[in-house]
């Protein structure tokens, strides 16, 4: 069995224009500061990097892993989570989406989609020359609005839907693949991959590329009931990343899983840092140690009610009481007789 790396942090919902938060070298000595030991970095946050430099440099991208390891960490992955999710959108969703690009392409969905393929193109690269091997991003989604459908869905839309996602997702894959790094699709509700059976009806159409791969995030699958601890029994081969984030249900009598267009406040479902609500960590890390997972646990903050900054405080210390320094030998050694063939015969009468 292997042991799992950590803890280090997500710095996406930490990055401001205020410092410590304000460029990579302050924020990582912040992290550093609080007992942090990586960091996945955000390639849409112009403070933190430059992705097509990084990608285009191996010099700027060496400067980059310099600014991390000065601050005595290192870089887990790169994110291209909102890259990813303009892979593929939905027109209905055109306008909504208009912040996650450059602002020349407002209201331009194949312009959008056109920069993402390449945004991504340039995370493989820039992950190659990083020494990285994983890679964390959304599938984006066309059929979303059809979730739970009325009226029904015509006969052959998730199958057509599915198959023009790998149509465009496998020259990426194909891109990651010859630079060596895995693509780790976080399972998120709003993305056509939300759970396992959407998860395995692309790697279908994928033809089972080796680089379509899963980020485990167990809050999601907390907020739709999902089994999270089975799920890596099933997924455990594919499971290459893990956000290490909370999440609790409590539906009433007046909501459920829907939520009710209600905020994250007032939600049945919502995300909570790390301990506040109701993943069992324990039977987590526990059953990816099984699986020598041997990945970063990584803390991705969101919550409703707590500040970032206790969030992110209290976090590393959390990841650190759970990660289980796997062991090598079996409890029960110190009773074994040893390897005999003639005395196993012996035992067995025969």
């Amino acid at each position: 069995m292997k042991t799992i790396k950590g803890p280090a942090i997500f710095l996406a919902q930490f990055a401001d224009d205020k410092a410590p938060f304000n460029n990579l070298e302050n924020i990582c000595n912040w992290v550093a500061g609080l007992g942090y030991k990586g960091v996945q970095i955000p390639t849409w946050d112009s403070r933190l990097i430059d992705l097509q430099k990084a990608a285009e440099s191996k010099t700027y991208a060496e400067e980059v892993k310099g600014i991390v390891e000065d601050a005595g960490m290192q870089i887990t992955e790169l994110s291209t989570h909102l890259q990813g999710q303009l892979v593929a959108v939905h027109p209905a969703y055109n306008e909504l989406f208009d912040g996650f690009a450059p602002a020349e392409l407002k209201g331009n969905l194949q312009g959008k989609t056109e920069w993402a393929i390449q945004q991504l193109k340039y995370a493989a690269k820039a992950s190659q020359n990083m020494g990285l091997t994983a890679h964390a991003t959304f599938s984006g989604a066309l059929m979303w609005h059809t979730v739970y459908p009325w009226p029904q869905r015509p006969a052959g839309l998730v199958d057509t839907g599915f198959g023009e996602l790998a149509k465009r997702w496998t020259p990426i894959l194909d891109e990651f693949d010859a630079n060596g790094v895995d693509v780790c699709y976080e399972l998120h509700p709003g993305e056509d991959l939300h759970d396992g059976v959407t998860f395995e009806m692309f790697l279908d159409k994928v033809n089972g590329h080796k680089r379509a791969n899963i980020l485990y995030d167990p809050s999601h699958f907390v907020l739709q009931c999902l089994d999270y601890l089975q799920f890596i029994d099933f997924y455990h081969e594919r499971i290459k990343m893990f956000h290490v984030k909370d999440a609790e249900f409590n539906p009433t009598g007046k909501q459920g899983v829907y939520g009710g267009f209600q905020g994250w406040v007032e939600r049945a479902g919502r995300f909570r840092s790390l301990g506040d609500g109701q993943v069992d960590f324990a039977g987590i890390f526990s059953k990816l140690s099984q699986y020598d997972f041997d990945g970063w646990a990584v803390l991705e903050w969101e919550c409703a009610i707590k500040h970032p900054e206790q969030g992110a405080a209290e976090g590393a210390p959390f990841i650190d009481s759970h990660i289980i320094r796997v062991t090598e030998k079996a409890f029960d050694d110190f009773a074994g007789v040893g390897a005999d063939e003639a005395f196993n015969k012996k035992i067995l009468g025969i």
